[in-house]
């Protein structure tokens, strides 16, 4: 059984930094496209940013030049870079990656609080 640990979330204040990091556990398997996710409080979840083995990447419109998303491909473990960060970026993050055989895996989520 594969899983995906999320770490790094915390309390920043505004205009500060962090970095989360999500390793593979377990089976591993090795990962196609891996990227992280967000849900703020009464929103629907949202992804933040990808990025395939190959290392092509996408940011949504919301984060793109404030965070960066990078990974280890030997070991299945992708990072998000977050600076500047805003009040609106506030919510639990959640790791993803989509293994080679096609299946989807999730962290539990790490939270990110943002205060203004």
């Amino acid at each position: 059984q594969v899983q995906l640990v999320e770490s790094g979330g915390g309390l920043v204040q505004a205009g500060g930094s962090l970095r989360l990091s999500c390793a593979a556990s377990g089976n591993i398997a090795k990962f196609n496209t891996m990227g992280w996710f967000r849900q703020a409080p009464g929103q629907q979840r949202e992804l933040v940013a990808t990025m395939a083995s190959g290392g092509s990447t996408y940011y949504a419109a919301s984060v793109k030049g404030r965070f960066t998303i990078s990974r280890d491909n030997a070991d299945d473990t992708v990072f998000l870079q977050m600076n500047s960060l805003k009040a609106g970026d506030t919510g639990v993050y959640y790791c993803w990656g989509t293994a080679l055989g096609g299946a989807d895996y999730w962290g539990k989520g790490t939270l990110v609080t943002v205060s203004s």
